[in-house]
């Protein structure tokens, strides 16, 4: 088999899959000498770049998917009648985002940065498979802690977690909108707590 015959294979994946394509599952198709998928991605993404066409191949999830280039949303958006979009409340989009940035954490840590009960949010994301229980805290009664899946990595297009942008990044972007300083100054918050205990802590371990 040539690399174009291996190419064709890795696309016909590529439309066929509903999920990020990984090596690994590649690894279970193909006989050996098995194709490396990051390169056949690289071949596919330049014949589609050099030939104009509307989609590409993103690295999302550990995997690979293809999707269409977001200029083509509304067309597709007209197909299909809606957007496809995920759709989220306020309280669900911070309490996402809290477990985003502190993950393993806890309801009680969560609601203290929120200062509203959040199970009611928590049953949500948990139903829309957006995060997952991840274990037990160490604290009073074991608290379940919970971290996001692999669903949110594909859903907000990121390959991993350190793709997020860093909370400084963020203030830089909310400068052009006061309104969105809550959010931040809710994290930065959060972030001076923990140093303070940490610097009490060691404090008292000096004095002892």
């Amino acid at each position: 088999m040539n690399v174009k015959e291996s190419d064709q294979i890795i696309e016909s994946l590529l439309f066929a899959i509903p999920d990020p394509l990984s090596q690994s599952l590649l690894n279970q198709v193909f006989d050996k000498p098995i194709p490396f998928l990051s390169e056949a991605v690289n071949r596919l993404n330049e014949f589609y770049l050099k030939n104009k066409k509307p989609y590409f191949i993103d690295n999302i999830a550990g995997g690979y998917q293809l999707v269409t280039k977001p200029e083509f949303d509304i067309w597709i958006r007209r197909l299909l009648g809606k957007s496809n979009k995920l759709i989220l409340s306020a309280a669900a989009l911070d309490t996402l985002a809290i477990i985003a940035y502190k993950q393993p954490i806890g309801r009680y840590d969560i609601e203290a940065i929120r200062g509203v009960d959040s199970s009611g949010v928590i049953k949500t994301l948990l139903s829309r498979n957006l995060i997952m229980i991840k274990g037990r805290g160490n604290g009073p009664g074991r608290p379940l802690l919970y971290s996001t899946t692999k669903l949110f990595l594909e859903k907000f297009g990121l390959n991993r977690l350190s793709d997020m942008p860093k909370l400084k990044e963020v203030s830089e972007i909310i400068e052009s909108d006061p309104s969105l300083g809550e959010q931040i100054t809710v994290f930065e918050s959060e972030e001076e707590i923990v140093n303070n205990e940490t610097e009490s802590g060691k404090s008292l371990n000096e004095t002892k």
